[in-house]
């Protein structure tokens, strides 16, 4: 599959299209996309909620690893929220470490509008002999 087969394909993450979440770029092992924070990412004392900054790393994380066109689903994160964010663009960048026909570990970089960094996670995936063209249609 090539990246805008997966960017179509990812289209259908209707959890990351309801909190808001824009794909914006898709390579081999890596993918990029962007939240604009408001009101409804808020937690209780006004800040961007730790659910939806680990929702935006997540989808890029799928996107990345499944990017090879190969099923990956995720077995292990971990995640550190380094920066406190009220308003406006965070962006997720996704990219490949480390590959083999199993695993795959990955870095997830979360920034806000000036460059800061709001969010690391690390995650690994599983690798499925399956493809993405066996979910197409589902």
């Amino acid at each position: 599959m090539n990246p805008s087969q997966i960017q179509d394909f990812f289209r259908n993450d209707r959890f990351a299209a309801h909190v808001g979440i824009e794909l914006l770029e898709v390579g081999p092992g890596r993918a990029r996309a962007r939240l604009m924070i408001d009101d409804r990412h808020l937690n209780a004392v006004g800040v961007a909620h730790g659910a939806a900054i680990f929702s935006l790393a997540d989808l890029v994380f799928a996107v990345a690893s499944n990017s090879h066109g190969t099923v990956a689903l995720g077995v292990n994160v971990s995640v550190s929220f380094l920066r406190a964010v009220r308003r406006g663009p965070l962006i997720a960048e996704a990219e490949e470490v480390s590959i083999n026909p199993k695993l795959a570990t990955y870095v997830i970089r979360v920034s806000d509008e000036a460059s800061q960094v709001v969010a690391l996670m690390q995650g690994t995936v599983y690798r499925k002999q399956e493809t993405l063209d066996d979910y197409i249609g589902h």
